[in-house]
């Protein structure tokens, strides 16, 4: 026989915590033991959140009281010392060693990329939305319900779609390029149409230490001096040394031409393309191999520039706007005041410059994952079944090559989307 519980001592059990008491039972009534909280090693917490809005301002990277403290510790070391020589590259104004090759294949893997793209994009279908930036792989576009274009609500959010290219599969935003990193770290507002603009990657490449003639910058061979957070430089420029470093640059040669690592697979699919060939059904198991080393070669070069340019960012300081998608690589950000985002009379137009992330350098577009190019169309009812992964890598699993590790999660391979006729059955 249960024993009775009076009113004020149930009520008393009630208030306690219920991992206390997982199951208790009374003459009416049972408490179930609460469900499992997910805990944060979730399979899909990888997985691209919506688009903030304009107003909010992005993440910061390091915590703001991270930030803070450091900027304490640098004003006390100054006062402690205030004339001292910089020891640490690149903050001194030297290049990094080991980066410097990690920069010359981060630019090779860039040119390689985007020649791979230009081939792949005219066999698989890139669709793009005419009313805002959203991308899609496949012959028909989906039909989850995310534009964020004019007169979005009377559509419905519903996208209109049209044919897309390489710049839609990823995108390479651009900043000044910086001549002296370290001496002249700012580009003026009345500077803004006599300095040069130019990828922000490739920028960042030039920095770590590749050398182009179109862009020339200045290497030092001695460590600047901070005077009470001013960067002094006592190096003295002789016209002995700058000739023998520019016959040292022009003999190791650094540039090489990115065309040259495609030319095999080119050659592979240049059939392809001289017959127009715009459907995947149309292949033979011949070019489909070809199609497959074409699009592997593309895949590790993405791989292998988001990994380097990653490395490299470690070292060398990259800043983007809070507000909008500026970026401007080296220790500060520019003073253009040309923001238009949120928030920008109360800065004079001035950005609102942060650390960036490798998604502010290259910025790759992530898109619905499809499981079959000549399937239905993405059901907006059933969005939470579907994963997603950069445009880069859809494009190429596409084209055969297999899913890499580190995005399989991303695209929720070991989900099974239920049907349409299966959306009322499923909780």
């Amino acid at each position: 026989m249960r024993a009775t519980i009076t009113s004020s001592k149930r009520c008393l059990l009630k208030r306690l915590p219920h991992r206390l008491i997982p199951t208790l039972s009374f003459a009416s009534e049972t408490w179930p033991a609460p469900a499992a909280s997910v805990d944060d090693g979730f399979p899909y917490s990888d997985v691209p959140k919506p688009k903030r809005r304009n107003s909010e301002r992005k993440p910061y990277v390091t915590p703001m009281k991270a930030l803070i403290e450091r900027a304490k510790a640098e004003r006390e070391a100054r006062k402690a010392q205030p004339c001292r020589v910089l020891e640490e590259p690149p903050e001194n104004g030297l290049l990094v060693p080991e980066l410097v090759e990690v920069a010359r294949r981060v630019y090779q893997a860039r040119g390689s990329l985007l020649f791979g793209l230009s081939q792949l994009v005219r066999v698989i279908p890139v669709l793009r939305c005419r009313l805002c930036n959203e991308v899609h792989i496949g012959y028909i576009g989906h039909e989850i319900r995310t534009c964020t274009g004019p007169e979005s609500f009377s559509r419905n959010a519903i996208h209109v779609w049209t044919r897309g290219g390489v710049q839609d599969v990823v995108f390479f935003p651009k900043c000044y390029h910086l001549y002296d990193r370290v001496g002249k770290p700012r580009v003026g507002h009345d500077e803004r149409f006599s300095v040069p603009r130019i990828p922000a990657i490739v920028e960042l490449c030039i920095q770590a230490g590749l050398d182009l003639e179109k862009y020339p910058t200045k290497r030092r061979t001695k460590p600047v001096y901070c005077i009470e957070g001013r960067i002094v430089d006592f190096e003295s420029v002789v016209k002995e040394d700058e000739t023998e470093r520019q016959h040292f640059f022009e003999n190791d040669k650094p540039f090489v031409n990115s065309s040259s690592m495609l030319t095999q697979p080119i050659e592979k699919v240049q059939i392809l393309l001289e017959n127009n060939i715009s459907h995947l059904d149309q292949l033979s198991d011949e070019e489909r191999n070809k199609l497959r080393d074409l699009s592997k070669h593309t895949l590790d070069s993405w791989i292998e520039m988001t990994s380097g340019a990653k490395k490299i960012m470690e070292k060398y300081t990259v800043n983007t706007c809070g507000y909008c998608p500026e970026v401007q690589v080296g220790p500060k950000g520019h003073k253009l005041r040309m923001c238009k985002a949120s928030k920008h009379q109360s800065r004079n137009g001035l950005h609102a410059w942060q650390e960036a992330t490798l998604d502010d350098l290259v910025i790759p577009n992530y898109v619905w994952h499809v499981e079959d190019l000549n399937g239905p169309a993405l059901n907006n009812n059933l969005k939470r079944y579907y994963g997603k992964a950069p445009a880069v890598v859809e494009l190429c699993v596409h084209s055969g090559t297999p899913v890499p590790d580190q995005y399989s999660s991303m695209m929720r391979l070991d989900v099974v989307s239920p049907d349409r006729d299966e959306v009322d059955l499923v909780a």
